[in-house]
């Protein structure tokens, strides 16, 4: 009972705000006061984030870690005035003020000098948010995480998503999403924000998922009550039409009818669904021209860009995180198909060595912190699980002008696939399966994905799935070609051969699998096979 009254009090809050979040417009000019104010304010907005956020929190979990390091707000204070934001997180990194992906997420304690802080997810929670409607992360690294959609943090982002329209030329053309519906947020989070600047998207596509249909109540109402409330409002927001991932066809049709209608498009979803447009599209005969793709959610690869661009279509990513929100939006004059202005105004960034847990290897992981009081989670020096090039740089693109002059690259996970004591590195076997596999064996990026599971006595193994439609004579000469390809790329030669003798390779031939929210990710974890298939092992 507890429970529902709390519910019911939160989606009161939420339903009482939308009227005033759907009616206050902003205008272009509005945006871009809203950022640059932002960003001459990012010390004093650091200030205030560990003044409330953190000191003034007794359930924060970053607390006992300033603590041991010796570090009262006076010091952080005087260590901004004097040495920069960035400089000071990279000394509190240094003095242990910081939490790894994995305390992050509530898997391992926090432990530093011998003293152990166990932490939840929900730690993290902004405790000033007004908590209008709780959904979960995809949890393409595991369990989903709970988040805190709040109507003030979408007012917030939405000024980036204007800038990003403006500089890609898409402000006044129809727009077109394809996400999941509650309890995946991306979909209702996209159609919110878009009304705040402009009209709402004309279309929301849902992938129409079992998970959803499977949702509790409470999730399958938020969005019909939330599109009510909403033209109740004056604000025509679109009703999710449902569109499975093997009917990508249906979005081509209609973004090439925008384009003779209107002359552009715009679409906005995960790169793997971006590819699954553009196949379709392919296979119909459509041309994209004029249609522009904001995508993310996924690491970009070369060999995806390549087969959505060569539609025709024009390529902008976008990185954005639920927890956080935009976190780099896509340049208009990239360096490559992956280069993103990071988003300072809202976040701080630097970067720190840590191995990737069961390997030699190290990277440079990104290391976050909040500074828009907004944010659904506070973060302190928090690693992601991605890590990448930060370089300052002129590049002539608009955003620039707004003080975006710091660009992220070549980003990826270091999330690892494991097996007989391998680790496979996430950028490593993600070129094999996109690129390596499609040109010899043939198909495309989204054929081939690697499985990590335990078979029925506990042993972990690596199963590459291969779609049926790809047509192979030889499963051990694809097993070889990996090992090979894998071999050449990677630095870590002793363990593929490990590997290879171990024979913890399999081929099963099903279509691989795509994550509760719809996305395709190349590496796949699970703990049981679900579809029992014929396989082969090396």
């Amino acid at each position: 009972m507890k429970k529902a009254f709390a519910n019911l009090k939160g989606y009161g809050r939420f339903y009482l705000g939308l009227r005033s979040f759907l009616r206050q417009k902003m205008s272009l000019a509005g945006a871009e006061a809203i950022v640059r104010q932002r960003m001459a304010a990012r010390n004093a907005n650091f200030l205030r984030f560990m003044e409330r956020g953190v000191f003034g929190n007794p359930k924060s979990p970053f607390r006992p870690l300033l603590k041991l390091a010796g570090c009262e707000l006076g010091d952080i204070r005087n260590r901004v005035g004097t040495n920069g934001l960035e400089a000071t997180l990279r000394e509190l990194r240094e003095a242990g003020v910081y939490v790894t992906f994995e305390e992050f997420k509530g898997r391992k304690p926090m432990v530093r000098n011998g003293n152990v802080f166990h932490v939840h997810p929900r730690d993290f929670d902004n405790p000033h948010l007004s908590r209008h409607y709780q959904g979960t992360t995809s949890g393409t690294t595991g369990a989903g995480t709970r988040i805190m959609i709040d109507l003030d943090h979408l007012a917030a982002n939405a000024p980036l998503l204007m800038l990003e329209h403006h500089v890609h030329g898409t402000l006044n053309t129809p727009v077109g999403i394809w996400f999941g519906t509650p309890p995946d947020p991306t979909g209702l989070i996209a159609t919110l924000m878009r009304s705040r600047y402009m009209d709402a998207p004309l279309k929301w596509f849902s992938p129409a998922l079992a998970q959803s249909a499977a949702a509790p109540l409470k999730y399958r109402l938020i969005a019909p009550c939330t599109i009510i409330a909403g033209r109740l409002f004056g604000a025509p927001l679109p009703w999710p039409q449902p569109v499975r991932l093997d009917q990508a066809a249906t979005i081509a049709h209609w973004a090439t009818k925008m384009v003779a209608d209107h002359g552009a498009c715009l679409i906005t979803t995960h790169v793997s669904q971006a590819l699954r447009i553009c196949m379709a599209a392919s296979e119909e005969g459509l041309d994209l021209r004029h249609v522009l793709f904001t995508v993310g959610g996924e690491p970009p690869s070369p060999a995806k860009v390549a087969m959505i661009t060569r539609t025709g279509a024009r390529w902008a990513p976008k990185y954005f995180f639920n927890e956080v929100g935009a976190v780099g939006l896509g340049c208009a004059q990239p360096q490559d198909e992956n280069d993103l202005h990071f988003i300072k105004d809202s976040l701080a960034l630097i970067q720190h060595p840590r191995r990737v847990p069961g390997s030699e290897l190290m990277v440079d992981a990104f290391n976050f912190t909040t500074l828009l009081p907004s944010a659904p989670k506070l973060l302190l020096n928090v690693e992601s699980d991605d890590y990448g090039i930060i370089e300052t740089r002129s590049c002539g693109c608009p955003l620039e002008t707004y003080g975006y002059t710091e660009h992220l690259r070549e980003v990826r996970s270091f999330r690892k696939l494991t097996g007989e004591g391998v680790t496979l590195v996430g950028s490593d076997m993600m070129y094999v399966l996109e690129e390596v596999l499609p040109s010899r064996f043939g198909g495309g990026p989204l054929d081939y994905q690697l499985l990590e599971e335990e078979d029925q006595k506990g042993m972990t193994r690596l199963s590459l799935l291969i779609s049926p439609k790809v047509q192979i004579r030889d499963e051990s000469e694809v097993i070889a070609t990996v090992l090979d390809a894998l071999k050449r790329k990677s630095r870590a030669h002793r363990a593929i051969e490990l590997l290879k003798q171990a024979g913890t390779m399999r081929i099963k031939r099903q279509k691989p699998i795509s994550t509760g929210h719809g996305k395709f990710m190349p590496l796949h974890k699970a703990k049981l096979a679900q579809h029992p298939t014929e396989d082969k092992s090396s």
